[in-house]
């Protein structure tokens, strides 16, 4: 199977970008993002302190997280249930970036991503993909941009859904994410030794999506 790995921060574009190329590659797409955030949400849901792991660690035996695929879209199923919608909140994303700390989190996890890898040719995006989840994916790529680019992108997301905020709380939360997902002691957020780092600051969606699909396709056809 081949196995691309796409890390980067949040808001960099990862997950629809990596949604388009698998399109266009024929992949199974893997936002390893939404398995984080659905035990974050779990934690959320339980009025459980995310950060406390001796609070989160025995919520795991009384959950379960799947990725399933319902006409070719990727869905996040917590306990049977789809949470697709509320994993998305910001509230989420600072829960996963809490939880995704937790060494027990991450092995919780760990297996359900590899084995999907082990059966499909992926796109799998994430933190740590090329570093920990597929340390030998046959293309790494290490997707990124500026804080504010990331802020203002985000902001337009969370307008479209609905979701009351403004620009600065934004990027003070991609800013506090930034940080904590790069200083954890476990499996912190940087680019593997050999990835390829594309910075989408300057690209629109479509350049960004094309230079990611050339990309691998230069390294597909060697």
């Amino acid at each position: 199977m081949f196995q691309v790995a796409i890390d980067g921060p949040s808001g960099a574009g990862k997950s629809t970008i990596a949604r388009a190329v698998a399109k266009k590659l024929d992949f199974i797409y893997v936002d390893t993002g939404a398995l984080y955030r659905a035990v974050g949400w779990a934690a959320l849901s339980r009025d459980i302190d995310y950060h406390n792991v001796e609070q989160v660690m025995p919520m795991l035996s009384q959950i379960s997280v799947d990725l399933v695929y319902i006409n070719g879209i990727q869905a996040v199923l917590l306990n049977g249930v789809d949470v697709s919608e509320e994993i998305r909140l910001p509230q989420s994303s600072m829960a996963a970036s809490g939880v995704s700390a937790h060494p027990c989190v991450r092995d919780f996890l760990l297996n359900t991503q590899r084995e999907i890898a082990e059966k499909n040719n992926v796109i799998m995006d994430g933190r740590d993909i090329g570093t920990v989840v597929l340390p030998n994916a046959h293309v790494k790529i290490f997707l990124t941009a500026s804080a504010e680019k990331r802020a203002q992108r985000r902001l337009i997301e969370l307008e479209d859904k609905g979701i009351a905020t403004t620009y600065h709380e934004v990027l003070d939360d991609m800013i506090k994410r930034d940080y904590n997902d790069s200083h954890r002691a476990v499996a912190p957020l940087k680019p593997a030794d050999n990835a390829i780092i594309i910075d989408t600051s300057e690209l629109d969606l479509e350049q960004s999506i094309d230079a990611v699909y050339t990309t691998i396709c230069s390294i597909v056809e060697k």
